[in-house]
């Protein structure tokens, strides 16, 4: 934004570790926990808390990354600023890519959670609808505030809590010893690869680390907001998690397409399946508005800097909005969820995710000793452990997010050719 006369204006740091937190958890806390948990046990079985414990100790190697590398790039951007500034400008570019590509596929799981649970039967035109009604708020250049944030968040763990005391009141989650059918150990391939889907559910996370101009005391409050929110997911995904598989079972949990539902049937609570179906319609659209609004937002920047075709950068004259890059970003989430369904959907988001956090992690390792570096084994690991889950995904999934990876880097050798033509 600037003034009149033309000076660039400051944000106001208004925010303070607890209103970080909150906008942290309520970035995770979304639509992820409502569907992520039944095809994560479809690999990890009795194990899915270790899957989850892997998710979340990878999640906070890439918070870490991020903090340090958006305090030195406090400008937006994210790892497409990241990759272009230490890496060079094609890993700048992939890094840009890969959250497109990434965040595309979990707005059409975002908005497939919200039909599976509002509209079951009815699921991909309500899908649909929801991206239409989502786009159309953007357009208008609705934003989500900090007590927005907050009473969304709010409505999430209390949704969640019925949940948890509905399946505490079963007497399923006091016969733990007496579980069956969970399967033996999955093996690593199959631990991993379900850890790499629950990462799905920890994205993000980073929105933390881009608060510096906004919060005070940055250097102390980000780093607590990060774990604050991060220690608070973790702890909500293990209980629900677990109480999902034991509450079941494993073989009923990865078919149930809306497990908390079917969690407070098999507890005989039936009046709380309107509540469940409400906190998940909560969770799910207000992340997908956020995401639309964050997606179309990268791809405006990257149109700007010509790395996409040039129209998608237009600002809407009176909303202040690029309309043009809405408009596609939600065309494409529609064309997904047509032709996808939600664990494909989860599945594709998580690999372009793990690549763009792979970057963010790669360019952390190039910062200086003067530069407010992190400890090397929070990028390292968070690298290698990137790395990892990209590889432990489904071979499809992974097969295609090549593809359509090598599909990027050309667009952009191409771009480059043009740009260092001779006149």
């Amino acid at each position: 934004m600037t003034t009149s006369s033309g000076s660039q204006a400051r944000p106001h740091r208004s925010l303070g570790t607890i209103d970080a937190a909150a906008i942290g958890t309520g970035a995770m806390l979304g639509a992820g926990v409502f569907s992520v948990f039944a095809p994560a046990a479809l690999g990890a079985g009795a194990w899915l808390p270790v899957a989850i414990a892997i998710a979340g100790l990878i999640a906070y190697c890439n918070a870490v990354s991020s903090a340090r590398l958006a305090a030195r790039h406090p400008e937006w951007g994210g790892a497409y600023v990241y990759g272009t500034e230490r890496l060079g400008e094609l890993w700048g570019f992939l890094a840009g890519w890969a959250f497109v590509v990434g965040k595309i596929a979990s707005c059409a799981a975002m908005a497939l959670t919200f039909a599976h649970y509002v509209l079951p039967g009815w699921e991909k035109p309500a899908a649909a609808a929801a991206v239409v009604a989502m786009a159309a708020l953007n357009y208008r250049g609705i934003r989500r505030s900090t007590l927005v944030v907050k009473t969304l968040v709010l409505a999430v763990l209390a949704t969640l809590t019925a949940a948890v005391v509905a399946m505490l009141l079963s007497g399923r989650l006091a016969a733990v010893a007496e579980v069956e059918g969970l399967g033996p150990w999955p093996g690593s391939f199959g631990l991993l690869g379900s850890a790499a889907l629950i990462f799905f559910a920890f994205a993000g996370y980073a929105r933390v680390a881009t608060l510096g101009a906004e919060v005070r005391e940055p250097r102390t409050t980000i780093p607590r907001a990060i774990n604050i929110s991060l220690a608070t997911v973790l702890a909500v995904y293990m209980v629900v998690g677990t109480g999902l598989l034991i509450v079941l079972g494993r073989e009923r949990l990865i078919t149930s397409e809306a497990p908390l539902v079917d969690a407070v049937l098999v507890s005989d609570l039936p009046m709380l399946v309107p509540v469940m179906a409400a906190g998940a319609a909560v969770a799910s659209l207000g992340a997908l508005l956020s995401l639309l609004l964050g997606v179309s937002r990268t791809t405006a920047a990257m149109a700007a800097d010509g790395h996409l075709p040039r129209a998608l950068g237009s600002v809407h004259e009176r909303f202040g909005v690029p309309h043009r890059a809405e408009f596609a970003v939600a065309g494409v989430v529609i064309v997904l969820i047509l032709v996808g369904d939600l664990t494909s959907a989860i599945a594709f988001s998580a690999f372009g995710v793990l690549v763009y956090y792979a970057i963010t992690n790669a360019s952390a390792l190039r910062l200086g000793p003067d530069e407010n570096r992190p400890p090397l084994l929070a990028p390292l690991g968070g690298l290698v452990g990137c790395v990892v889950l990209v590889c432990s995904l489904p071979l499809p999934v992974v097969g295609l997010g090549a593809v359509v990876l090598g599909a990027g880097m050309c667009l952009w050798w191409v771009r480059d050719r043009l740009d260092h033509r001779p006149n």
